[in-house]
């Protein structure tokens, strides 16, 4: 059977279309303002990669921040319900995902049939997110892949107190007045985020497999920080920020047209005091 996923999120679409499990084709593009045109664009180019047409996808589940935007999609799931069952289908021993996008971290605890147990979210703080890792090597004046590799050269850790992507970006200009080295600031900005997330994370509970997915899986400045926060092992699938859309399309290949999932939602105050 045919199927389709379609996982917009805040900065970027992805879309994966499957044939009984195996991936045919698999697009990643950024989403812009017009999220249902970016879909559209995505799903156009995953049907060409696969060589098919519209006609042969059976069903099209969409997911993410702004999936219910996909017009021309069959159903809607929760991004939770969506990481669960990617999750599983790529790595059966998961037990604890993390999944930090551009505009928010989650936490969710998920069962060997890739249902959510329990759920997190984190979306009152930006310093929590990729979006801060790239106003922050913005402020730095280097990308954010140059940011990830130097952070792993840094010889000491400095706290990092912002909350928001403004002051983070005063607090990283003082200390670029203050002489401290890139290396330093840029680990010191992934130490901040990975501290916020493992503070979500602990509340669903930290169980092995812990696997990381979404853009920030692929900053390896970011998990290095977070397995020391965490002091376990993170897994990361290849494909990271696909797992998504993977859980879309096996949720239209069950079936399975709408899911829904409560959260807890983590409040600064909460991620502050570690609770």
């Amino acid at each position: 059977m045919i199927v389709a996923g379609i996982d917009v999120g805040g900065k970027n679409v992805h879309a994966v279309i499957m044939n009984d499990g195996k991936i045919l084709a698999k697009v990643g593009e950024t989403s812009g303002m017009d999220k249902a045109k970016a879909a559209e664009e995505a799903y156009e180019d995953a049907l060409k990669q696969a060589r098919l047409e519209r006609k042969d996808v059976i069903r099209v589940v969409a997911t993410g921040s702004s999936g219910k935007r996909v017009t021309f999609a069959d159903g809607y799931i929760a991004d939770a319900a969506a990481d669960a069952r990617g999750i599983i289908r790529l790595i059966p021993t998961a037990r604890t995902v993390i999944d930090v996008g551009a505009e928010e971290g989650r936490a969710i605890k998920v069962s060997p049939e890739g249902k959510v147990l329990d759920f997190a979210i984190n979306e009152k703080c930006a310093a929590g997110t990729g979006t801060f890792v790239d106003t922050m090597a913005r402020a730095l004046e280097i990308n954010v892949e140059e940011m990830a590799k130097i952070s792993l050269n840094s010889t000491r850790s400095i706290p990092m107190n912002a909350q928001c992507s403004v002051f983070g970006e005063s607090e990283v200009v003082g200390l670029i007045h203050q002489k401290t080295s890139k290396e330093d600031i840029a680990r010191s900005v992934h130490d901040a985020i990975a501290g916020r997330v493992g503070s979500v994370a602990r509340i669903v509970g930290l169980e092995n497999d812990i696997v990381m997915i979404g853009g920030m899986a692929r900053n390896v400045g970011f998990l290095d920080s977070l397995r020391k926060e965490l002091q376990m092992e993170v897994t990361v699938p290849d494909n990271p920020d696909y797992v998504g859309a993977i859980g879309a399309a096996t949720a239209a290949e069950s079936g399975v047209t709408e899911e829904k999932v409560e959260a807890k939602v983590v409040e600064k105050e909460d991620i502050q005091e570690g609770k």
